[in-house]
């Protein structure tokens, strides 16, 4: 069985007791040096946590290259970036259906996309215990471990191929959509 710690006042006992022994014996001067910088005892036993892996980079020249695309076909960043406040709701429609058709045209000509979870939404799942926290992310009130049982509310979507572009030696992917003078 394991020994509870000394109280404060053992402690503030103990201190004292060894600075005098130490101001007297040089070789238990010595040993209590030591035993300062070795891991204290209550440490040890501890689980140790995990270290956090490092960040990994993210393909920026992909993401912009992607982006350029929505731009390109869809307008993407036109659209998002204009104030919109003063048009109808009808003319945002208009415009967005533009968006729509254009950036679907992307994600079908240079991505295949398939569900996360392949159940048809509204429909009551099981996570199992071990599920996959990057794929499923459960919302609500999530109380102690799994299985947990709910109500599918987005199936998510996950990237199963990729068909980019190469991009040419020059390319500058910072430029989304090159500033365009009608001369």
């Amino acid at each position: 069985m394991a020994s509870s710690a000394p109280s404060f006042f053992r402690r503030v006992s103990i201190a004292f007791d060894s600075l005098r022994r130490a101001l007297k014996d040089p070789e238990f001067a010595r040993t209590v040096a030591a035993l300062a910088r070795a891991t204290p005892v209550h440490r040890a036993a501890r689980p140790v946590a995990p270290a956090t892996p490092p960040l990994g980079e993210a393909a920026s020249d992909s993401a912009l290259l992607l982006l350029g695309l929505l731009q390109r076909e869809g307008r993407l960043i036109d659209f998002l970036q204009e104030e919109i406040q003063g048009y109808s709701d009808a003319e945002i429609g208009r415009g967005a259906r533009v968006v729509h058709q254009g950036c679907r045209k992307v994600l079908n000509d240079y991505l295949s996309l398939a569900p996360v979870y392949d159940a048809p939404e509204g429909s009551r799942v099981t996570l199992e215990p071990g599920f996959d926290a990057a794929a499923i992310r459960p919302t609500g009130n999530l109380v102690g471990e799994p299985p947990f049982s709910g109500t599918l509310a987005h199936r998510g979507w996950r990237v199963t191929e990729i068909r980019l572009p190469q991009l040419t030696p020059g390319h500058d992917p910072r430029i989304l959509a090159a500033a365009e003078v009608e001369l």
